[in-house]
């Protein structure tokens, strides 16, 4: 009797040790089921785009009747004197400043216009959001060489409830490709090899730890 109940806990043990081992396994195929993001990601030629909620200042040379400061409404259009309705979403400022001169040519000769914006927001498509266990969820305008620090820092780094090393960015310039970002080590641990460079339209995921 002592020998049969001895084999079935040497049994129950190898059993225990195989689930243990599986488990393991399975554990570390979901962490690291995404390749790890690039560490640089943006490109030297990235020029901003205009979106609504925008501010422009729009400055006609030797014109300053003409000149104005416009927010750039929900239809992505803005209206500055002697032009109505001039689409400005998802253009660069230069863009906008060579379509104003256009519609000027008509009532003043050879304008000379330069646009600057002077309240960041961006289109949708450019926007940066973070979803999920960070302390302020929100999206965030794109900057040039913007890192997942930066963007931590922006919502208040992790909360208490979150896998920070199993968030994930989904990358709309990459065909909606997801990486994978250890924001634990980062933002806990102080590891900056986990910083990595963002790009426009980037969805950053960080999902709620099992406790």
């Amino acid at each position: 009797m002592q020998k049969h109940t001895s084999e079935l806990m040497r049994t129950s043990a190898r059993r225990i040790a195989v689930l243990t081992l599986v488990l393991g396994a399975t554990g570390c195929a979901t962490q690291n089921a995404n390749p790890p993001a690039p560490t640089l990601a943006s490109s030297p030629d990235y020029n901003y785009i205009v979106g609504p909620g925008d501010n422009l200042n729009i400055n006609v040379w030797r014109n300053p009747e003409l000149s104005s400061s416009v927010p750039v409404r929900p239809d992505g259009k803005v209206s500055t004197p002697l032009v109505d309705e001039l689409v400005a979403q998802g253009k660069t400022p230069t863009q906008i400043a060579r379509d104003v001169e256009t519609a000027l040519a008509k009532f003043v000769r050879d304008p000379v216009v330069t646009v600057i914006v002077t309240n960041f927001v961006g289109p949708y498509s450019e926007q940066i959001r973070v979803v999920g266990e960070a302390a302020k969820p929100q999206f965030l305008p794109y900057k040039q060489k913007m890192t997942v620090m930066d963007v931590m820092i922006a919502v208040g780094g992790l909360t208490d409830f979150a896998d920070g090393n199993k968030a994930t960015i989904i990358r709309a310039s990459d065909s909606n490709k997801r990486y994978s970002v250890r924001l634990k080590d980062l933002v806990k641990r102080g590891d900056i090899s986990a910083n990595v460079e963002m790009l426009p339209g980037d969805i950053l995921i960080i999902p709620q730890g099992w406790f």
